[in-house]
């Protein structure tokens, strides 16, 4: 080939190169993870957005409660686009896990951050954050040091005092199958849904927050609450809140027992992820000292990571007793538990 050919063959060469379309190279994977959740805090939005900017991983939220976000991936099947549900309550990430929706996950940091009795046996979920199922009392009615445990508010003593949700609460839900799980051969927990049906100062309606609200009315003397929703009553914007607040006292249950029930917000990986490196990630990074001590002093949840201590406001309630029944009960027992509600009649 002489000279003038190879000039030809290299100026075409260069020609072609010139014309490649950046479109035409092999893409690279974008890096991101798909959350579902049930959270709805500000906090969330604040780690999400620090988890992208540690790892360049971006963060794509699908807000919705956690029964249609579980039906809907359960609907999507192998094409659900999810890598994380977060949800609230055990007895829903055990849920997820009985229908196929989880993958069980191996890491040495989660199982660095989680205790054992937050996670499940199976390692499909992990517990993010803790909520203490508190009994509150009005501070002019009920005398301190009366009431001790759960059982207590079962005393006839209490009849037409005692506020609490409906028994289509997950939250009571999981309080009573951790009494089934804890005597499941006595009747027990059926007769302390009776006593509470017997003393109920109205039908159950509302939310936690308006347990307390009720109280602060004069409307019944005792709740059953979650601790973060008094947390965040105290640090309300709205007066309302702070001023029903100011009105109870707070007891942590059965600390000469077997000692608080406690609950979860928790997360686990998606069956059919499909960025599920990114997900273990994201769950680790919610579980780290930094983010822990986030949720406690902004959302008022205790901490599950046991290196990181609860917020200010939490300690100033005083150190409690923890219920450590392993979490995974609360799922297994909630069929049950759902029965007992029905058969006492606790609407």
């Amino acid at each position: 080939m002489n000279i003038y050919n190879r000039i030809i063959l290299l100026l075409a060469a260069i020609s072609l190169l010139a014309c490649t379309k950046p479109e035409d190279k092999p893409e690279e994977k974008k890096q991101e993870v798909n959350v579902y959740t049930h959270r709805h805090y500000d906090t969330d939005k604040l780690l999400f957005k620090q988890f992208e900017d540690e790892t360049g991983i971006k963060v794509n939220v699908i807000n919705a409660n956690a029964d249609e976000l579980i039906t809907r991936m359960e609907n999507e099947g192998k094409d659900s686009p999810a890598d994380v549900l977060i949800t609230v309550d055990a007895g829903r990430l055990h849920n997820a896990k009985e229908k196929g929706l989880l993958q069980a996950v191996e890491s040495e940091l989660l199982k660095k951050n989680v205790p054992n009795h937050l996670k499940d046996d199976d390692n499909y979920w992990y517990g993010l954050t803790k909520r203490a199922r508190l009994i509150v009392y009005s501070n002019e009615r009920v005398k301190d040091g009366e009431i001790k445990n759960y059982w207590d508010l079962t005393n006839s003593k209490y009849k037409g005092k005692v506020l609490v949700r409906a028994s289509s609460n997950i939250y009571n839900q999981s309080l009573l199958a951790s009494f089934i799980a804890h005597f499941p051969d006595s009747n027990y927990a059926e007769q302390w849904a009776e006593g509470i049906v017997r003393n109920m100062a109205r039908t159950p309606a509302g939310g936690d927050r308006d347990q307390v609200k009720a109280i602060a009315a004069g409307l019944g003397d005792i709740a059953i609450v979650n601790s973060y929703y008094i947390g965040n009553m105290i640090e309300s914007d709205d007066q309302s809140d702070r001023d029903a607040a100011a009105t109870i006292s707070i007891l942590y249950p059965n600390q000469q027992g077997r000692g608080t029930h406690i609950n979860v917000s928790g997360a686990g990986v998606a069956k059919y992820s499909k960025n599920k490196e990114n997900a273990i990630k994201f769950i680790e990074f919610l579980t780290s000292k930094e983010a822990q001590g986030l949720f406690s002093e902004s959302n008022y949840e205790y901490p599950i990571n046991p290196e990181v201590e609860a917020s200010k406001l939490l300690k100033s309630w005083g150190e409690f007793k923890e219920d450590e029944i392993n979490l995974s009960k609360l799922g297994e027992y909630n069929k049950e538990a759902v029965k007992l509600f029905n058969k006492v009649g606790w609407k």
